[in-house]
Order: structure tokens, then C-alpha cells, then sequence
């Protein structure tokens, strides 16, 4: 068995025993490999642990960076009360056409609005239609503009925000300052720009699992 092999058996074990049953995340999953989306979703036990962290938060407004299927943000959708709601910004029109019918089948619509266009583009316009304060921030979106996401997430939080950003390890190639990679550019200046930021306590953690080996950033928008 490699290392990875047993890295994803080990998430097949916690999710087999700490995972109930759940027909909606699996047919979602089967709907976006139907769709050709690319299988870059949290994995499951990943996505619980966003559900928990928002739980935690006692979220009412999020907003997350990059849609895809929708995967992420119905686990996020789920953890929100009666009155909470999920703004998605995602960029590609095919991806969130797709991601709009399985919030519909989540039974979610009312709750998970997705804004199509680049977040860049798209960011600036939320405090105008009413969106700000937002006190859960998942930032999960092209790596290439983590530096600018996090400004944006830290212009649209207040004090208390729990801000994440996913996919920060990346395979460890983050140490690689000589890097071509644009995605380990992107979040290294992601990093260098938290450790210069005194509006946010942050930390980051190793992943490994059927996902492979990543990890996340977690911080919360100081008082």
C-alpha cells in the first residue's frame, strides 16, 4: 500500500464512522463528474469540517470564493439558521449553472445565492447590493489572486470574521520561493501578507487524505 493509498483509506475509515448516510452530497458529487467539472471539491470530511467551523461561528452571512458544483457551499449552506444566507462568487457560467441545481436539489435556493463573473469583478459591487459583514469568509478560488481575495475578505468582515483559505500547502511546494508556479506565488504573497496584517490572527494546518497532501489557512478578524 503507498502512502497515499493509505492516506485516502484512513478518510474512507473516519468518514465510514463519523458520516451518516447522505444521498444530497453524494449526488452532487455524481452531478458535477456528469458535468465534466474538474474533482477539485473538498472531500467530504472536509467539508464537514467547514459545516462544523460555521456551526461553531454560529455563521449568518457567508461568503465563499469559488463555487464549482456547489459541493463546499451546500455543507456551508446547511450550518446556516432559518434567517442566514451564502453569497458563492464563481466564474465560470457552466460551473455555476451547475452548482445552482444542486443548491436546488440541497433544497437550499433560498438561502445560497451565486453571483457569476470574476471575483475581482464581482467583489467590489457586494456592499452596494446590500452585502457586507460578513462573519464566515471560505476563500477557495484561483491561487494566482489569494493576496487580492484577502483583501477583499478583510474589507467585507468585521471583528469576530473567521476567515479560511484552502489549498495553501500545495504539495509543499508553498517553501519554494524560486517557484514558477503562479498558484504557489499567489499563496505564498497570501501568507507574507498575513504575517504583515494586524487585523488577523492566523495559523495555518498540513492536510493529508484522498485529496493528498494540502492544507488550509484559518484566521479570525481581530476586535
Amino acid at each position: 500500500m503507498t502512502i497515499s493509498e493509505k492516506w485516502n483509506d484512513v478518510d474512507l475509515y473516519f468518514n465510514t464512522k463519523l458520516h451518516t448516510s447522505d444521498p444530497v452530497m453524494d449526488s452532487i458529487l455524481k452531478a458535477n463528474s456528469k458535468a465534466d467539472l474538474p474533482a477539485i471539491d473538498v472531500a467530504p470530511n472536509q467539508g464537514k469540517l467547514l459545516y462544523l467551523l460555521a456551526k461553531l461561528k454560529g455563521a449568518k452571512n457567508i461568503l465563499e470564493m469559488g463555487t464549482l458544483g456547489g459541493y463546499s457551499s451546500v455543507w456551508l449552506g446547511r450550518a446556516l439558521p432559518d434567517d442566514g444566507h451564502l453569497i458563492t462568487l464563481e466564474f465560470d457560467s457552466k460551473h455555476a449553472k451547475v452548482a445552482e441545481e444542486n443548491v436546488r436539489k440541497a433544497g437550499l435556493e433560498n438561502k445560497i445565492e451565486v453571483i457569476v463573473g470574476p471575483a475581482l469583478e464581482t467583489l467590489p459591487t457586494l456592499k452596494e447590493k446590500g452585502f457586507a459583514n460578513f462573519d464566515f469568509i471560505f476563500i477557495d478560488a484561483d491561487k494566482a489572486n489569494y493576496p487580492q481575495y484577502l483583501k477583499w475578505a478583510l474589507e467585507l468582515s468585521r471583528p469576530g470574521t473567521v476567515i479560511i483559505g484552502d489549498n495553501v500547502v500545495r504539495n509543499g511546494h508553498v517553501i519554494d520561493s524560486d517557484s514558477e508556479d503562479l498558484h504557489v506565488q499567489g499563496v505564498r504573497q497570501f501568507i507574507d501578507l498575513l504575517s504583515e496584517e494586524s487585523r488577523i490572527d492566523s495559523t495555518a494546518i498540513q492536510t493529508v487524505g484522498s485529496k493528498g497532501y494540502d492544507g488550509f489557512v484559518l484566521g479570525i478578524v481581530k476586535n
